[in-house]
């Protein structure tokens, strides 16, 4: 949260050339609050378990946050119950006519197939034409984010000649963003697909920012330059163990999976997994919440 401080005292300026984010007293009394309302756009199989691992991140800021869960209509999860989905899942239809602060599109098992052969491929291009005047921010995440990029900027994701799983380090390229704000300069993040996007193809565009990549890992963090869309080509919000529990299932299926890199002790899967991104998650999800959200939604979305 910002610092309120007294109109046109001196520092002010230094803060805010060291990125601190401060606001003068005329400005924090005008501001009004109100719960931020948030779209969750569940595409991941396991869906009890990516709302455990959401939810943890958004309830971790002082910001009082409403959560829609949203469920694509066209098609039916295998691991979830109806009745799970009816209780706490909406569709576009029933959402279609409200307002969201901000929205967050989770990956999908579906990264290897052409975007348009995607099942839900429609729903989706429905749901980011409508948020262009329903949402004021969008965090995309792994597939999210490579269908952000498709549909919204042109471009592609690519596949990979083996999978990228692991934990890699990453560099900060826009250490003074707001969406990175007390980073380090470098850090840890997990990653599990088959595709990537092109650092060339994203310079191409002069709507997008690359802030962070990765050696081994490639483009990590993208966002468009008017803060509508942050999108994230990892999985920053996994639990220590879903690498884990991924490389576990591949095993178990006969796929004799690599190890995931720089993740177990030693390399060695019969040891337990350590969370080494833990701090950095909750800053991004933190970050994008009251920078990207809360300090640019309107009040009142009527009068917007």
């Amino acid at each position: 949260m910002p610092i309120n401080l007294p109109k046109d005292l001196p520092v002010i300026e230094k803060l805010r050339n060291e990125n601190i984010f401060v606001m003068d007293l005329e400005r924090a009394h005008t501001q009004d609050i109100r719960p931020l309302e948030v779209l969750i756009v569940n595409l991941m199989p396991e869906k009890e378990k990516t709302e455990h691992q959401l939810l943890r991140l958004l309830g971790n800021t002082p910001l009082q946050t409403n959560v829609t869960f949203l469920r694509m209509a066209s098609y039916q999860p295998k691991n979830v119950s109806s009745s799970h989905l009816e209780q706490f899942y909406v569709t576009f239809d029933a959402i279609k006519d409200r307002r969201f602060d901000g929205m967050i599109i989770t990956g999908a098992p579906v990264e290897q197939m052409p975007f348009e052969e995607v099942a839900y491929w429609p729903e989706i291009v429905t749901l980011l034409f409508w948020a262009k005047t329903h949402v004021t921010s969008t965090l995309s995440i792994c597939w999210g984010a490579q269908a952000v990029l498709y549909q919204e900027f042109g471009v592609d994701k690519e596949p990979l000649p083996k999978k990228c799983s692991g934990v890699y380090p990453h560099t900060l390229l826009t250490p003074h963003s707001a969406l990175v704000r007390g980073f380090n300069d470098t850090f840890l993040a997990p990653h599990s697909r088959y595709t990537t996007v092109s650092y060339q193809e994203i310079l191409k565009q002069q709507q997008l920012e690359v802030v962070a990549v990765s050696q081994e890992a490639g483009v990590f963090l993208v966002q468009s330059k008017d803060q509508r869309h942050i999108m994230a080509t990892g999985h920053l919000e996994y639990d220590a163990t879903t690498l884990q529990d991924e490389y576990l299932r591949d095993v178990a299926k006969g796929i004799a999976p690599e190890v995931p890199a720089n993740y177990f002790p030693g390399d060695d899967p019969t040891k337990n997994p350590s969370n080494t991104w833990r701090s950095h998650t909750h800053l991004l999800f933190s970050n994008w919440l009251n920078y990207y959200v809360y300090q640019q939604t309107p009040y009142d979305w009527s009068k917007s």
